[in-house]
């Protein structure tokens, strides 16, 4: 029920003044997961993915400019790639939305009484009195464009004045996942020669992305952050037993 439907109800005569209405005192999670969900998901697939490259490669026995090399040529393959996809999936989502609205907008033009009866019918399906829905449906399809914004959120289950962008979504996307490629990479890029160091790093980095994830999760922390830890260890563990088996059979 929107909020005019709410006031609506709450002023009806006959049901005395209505009571005033307090805010909760707790708030809820995020579920949507806002920015922090595909930031922490583009940098934990970063990671997962780029550690599991070049242990992969690691194993096969190669120098460790090898290695390195792998691991840029990974990272700037993987956030390309991402941003890329981002880009078009978000593109033509947006592209979807917008031809619902033309649709929505011509068909409030050229019938506007039964959208007004279909408002109102929506609105009576949740519980409201057949003669008050028609009255809030008729005040909110008053003004044609708070008409469409209404019957965009109920029917499509969008909000016409915050569709997403597909460059925000491409250039985030990209960022995230570099930042997180670049950290098994980073060890090397300082002077190391050694695979461990890489490891233990993009690890850390899987702990502190798998806890930041709880923060839109009913999981506590510490589970988020070592069940993302196994997962990601394992990939790198797997795909550095393929690359030993494979040098070895090759070499």
């Amino acid at each position: 029920m929107t909020a005019a439907v709410e006031a609506t109800v709450e002023q009806t005569p006959g049901t005395g003044p209505a009571a005033p209405y307090h805010v909760p005192h707790h708030s809820h999670r995020d579920v949507s997961g806002g920015w922090l969900r595909p930031a922490v998901f583009g940098a934990m697939d970063g990671l997962v993915s780029n550690l599991a490259l070049m242990t992969g490669v690691a194993g096969g026995d190669v120098s460790s400019r090898t290695v390195v090399v792998t691991g840029l040529a990974g990272l700037a393959a993987g956030a390309f790639s991402m941003a890329a996809g981002e880009y078009t999936s978000v593109a033509s989502q947006r592209e979807l939305v917008e031809a619902e609205l033309d649709v929505e907008r011509i068909e409030l033009r050229r019938h506007p009484e039964e959208e007004l009866r279909e408002l109102a019918e929506l609105y009576v399906s949740r519980g409201v009195e057949p003669a008050l829905a028609h009255e809030v449906a008729r005040q909110l399809s008053a003004d044609p464009e708070r008409a469409l914004e209404i019957h965009a959120r109920e029917e499509l289950g969008v909000d016409p004045t915050d569709l997403p962008s597909p460059l925000i979504a491409a250039a985030s996307s990209f960022v995230a996942f570099a930042l997180g490629a670049l950290l098994p990479v980073l060890p090397y890029l300082l002077g190391g020669q050694a695979l461990w160091p890489a490891v233990l790093l993009a690890l850390a980095g899987l702990f502190g992305c798998g806890a930041a994830v709880a923060r839109v999760t009913a999981r506590s922390w510490w589970y988020s952050g070592l069940r993302q830890l196994a997962l990601g260890g394992a990939a790198g563990g797997i795909t550095f037993a393929l690359g030993t088996v494979i040098g070895t059979a090759v070499g």
